[in-house]
């Protein structure tokens, strides 16, 4: 195993950036994109421990490392993310992506949070200690994110105030419950008051005007829900800075790429909030979004700023973010700044090789056996009511955002049964964390199901079981597995499982190497496409039709939820 180096002594930094003693480290040969400037100057780094401490010089070193015909960045910033929605542990995560560039990330661990608690964030903070990257920690906001569903835990303001001056806690995670703060509710007030000058984050989809100023005016700095220019222009010029989004399911780069030059580039970073290893694999992480930005014209100094300088700023960690003296030694060596591919990456002075992840003294998992549902019959999916007319959840592709759809379905025998014509196929969510049992059931539209049923309790915030299938009898089988595997993935068709991702910790994630959590869900989707699905990620998109802050309708165990009137539905 590699050793992460101690923080340097201060006597030794001074003495290696003069020169009057060799560097323990320097990378020769290369050129260093200057983020203030946009010059890109041939120049070798200097490293002592885990601090830049030359630039702009020769240098003579303890050891040397030729990068010569590359292009130096400093190490990309993740500003928002749930690890947990990678579906590995964090260690696994850091072995994914650190080696293509990523050296921080800003975890919110609510997915674990509304499962088991503070066990969950603890979790976290102990793993992030462990990690070649450096992962910070907010701390969970909204655990559960609303009344309108049932979690495993609860969280208040007096569950997270002894956290917040953990060295590894940047601030309050998202703020989800936007409606909350609007309506001053006791609780959400109580943890705003508690973080008054420090770090909150937003979460405010499509929250415009008026109401989008006594959002801000909570003290909330940062939002990563903006889903087109206008709507991330205005929050921009109030204030916020804007976190540029492309997870799995939410894909707003392209909507919001327009703005990415380099006068609104300070204010701008990029986050991937919920992205799985198969597409980390397939296209990449944070490394895709910078590529794809400048192949659609953005200047790449707006864009390698918005990686890293501007999202250092944002988060208010000063000590990365330039390859200058006196930063944290995060480098990405790079063989061109358009294609962005890393050919090394060093995080706080360690480069990230096989040998420096292997043999870290990992911690236990925590929140095992997690899935407490009951037994589920094909007769709980029928959906009854005299009403003809009937609320469809509309699947808005590459958006988590739905609409909130009306269709007529007739009621045959006390049922409105799935109709694969205009494919409005069953939804439903189980309780799953042995509270209440809670069932609810309702239509959506945009899977293209003809057959068969999908499963998951990666089902955000609340992570209950949620299923959707055009057969009853394969809803309940897929239902009743995920039991038994303590959480995951299910496809099923004809009565048998097609294939399957167990997530035993929390539910959420694989205790298995990433490369075997990717290959599994190459053929989670095959299975799915062998169904008739027409989403490329059908599970993550599942996951979010039951996350009631984010417009217009979704589902929980309680119910169907108008979101915009915010209120479960009669």
């Amino acid at each position: 195993m590699a050793m992460i180096p101690p923080k340097a002594a201060l006597a030794d930094r001074i003495a290696q950036g003069r020169g009057v003693e060799p560097a323990d480290l320097v990378l020769k040969g290369g050129s260093v994109l200057d983020l203030v400037t946009g010059d890109i100057v041939q120049t070798d780094v200097a490293i002592c421990g885990d601090t830049i401490v030359g630039v702009f010089g020769e240098y003579e070193g303890k050891k040397i490392v030729d990068v010569s015909g590359s292009v130096l960045v400093p190490g990309f910033i993740d500003t928002h993310l749930h690890i947990e929605s990678s579906l590995v542990t964090p260690f696994e995560f850091d072995r994914c992506v650190t080696p293509r560039g990523v050296t921080t990330a800003i975890c919110d661990p609510h997915e674990i949070a509304n499962v088991c608690g503070m066990e969950g964030i603890e979790y976290f903070l102990d793993a992030s200690a462990r990690t070649l990257m450096d992962i910070r920690v907010q701390l969970s906001s909204c655990v559960p994110s609303t009344h309108m569903e049932t979690a495993g835990a609860r969280l208040e303001a007096a569950d997270l105030i002894p956290l917040r001056d953990h060295p590894r806690v940047v601030g309050l995670a998202e703020f989800m419950n936007f409606p909350g703060v609007l309506s001053q509710d006791e609780g959400c007030m109580a943890k705003l008051s508690a973080w008054q000058g420090r770090h909150v984050d937003g979460h405010a989809p499509l929250l415009r005007g008026k109401d989008l100023n006594g959002y801000i005016s909570a003290g909330i700095r940062t939002e990563h829900e903006a889903t087109s220019a206008e709507e991330a222009l205005e929050k921009l010029r109030k204030g916020m800075r804007v976190l540029i989004r492309e997870g799995s399911v939410s894909k707003d780069l392209v909507a919001l790429a327009p703005l990415l030059t380099e006068r609104h580039s300070p204010y701008l970073c990029f986050c991937t909030d919920d992205r799985n290893p198969l597409d980390i694999a397939e296209h990449g992480h944070l490394d895709h979004m910078i590529r794809t930005a400048i192949a659609m014209g953005a200047e790449p100094l707006a864009v390698y700023r918005a990686a890293s300088l501007s999202a250092a700023e944002a988060f208010g960690l000063k000590d990365r973010g330039l390859i200058a003296p006196g930063k944290r030694a995060d480098i990405v060596v790079l063989d061109g700044l358009a294609s962005c591919r890393a050919v090394r990456v060093f995080a706080g002075g360690v480069e990230a090789t096989p040998e420096a992840f292997a043999g870290r003294a990992l911690i236990p998992p925590v929140a095992r056996h997690s899935v407490k549902a009951p037994r589920i019959e094909p007769a709980h999916f029928r959906c009854g009511g005299n009403r003809v007319e009937t609320p469809v959840i509309g699947i808005l592709t590459g958006k988590i955002i739905t609409e909130h759809l009306t269709f007529d379905i007739e009621p045959q025998d006390g049922d409105k049964r799935p109709d694969l014509e205009r494919d409005l196929i069953r939804i439903a969510v189980i309780e799953r964390h042995g509270k209440n049992g809670n069932r609810a059931t309702g239509f959506v539209k945009g899977f293209g199901l003809k057959r068969g049923a999908i499963a998951s309790t990666v089902c955000h915030d609340h992570h209950n079981i949620a299923v959707v299938g055009a057969d009853y009898a394969d809803m309940a089988l897929a239902a009743n597995r995920l039991s038994e595997i303590e959480g995951g993935f299910v496809v099923v068709e004809g009565g048998r499982v097609l294939a399957e991702l167990p997530l035993p910790m929390a539910g959420l994630m694989s205790l298995q190497p990433f490369e075997t959590v990717r290959d599994d869900l190459v053929g989670l989707r095959a299975a799915a496409r062998s169904l008739g699905v027409v989403l490329e990620e059908p599970f993550l998109q599942l996951a979010f039709l039951a996350l009631p802050v984010i417009p217009r309708l979704k589902i929980t165990d309680h119910g169907m939820v108008d979101v915009d009137r915010f209120e479960v539905m009669p």
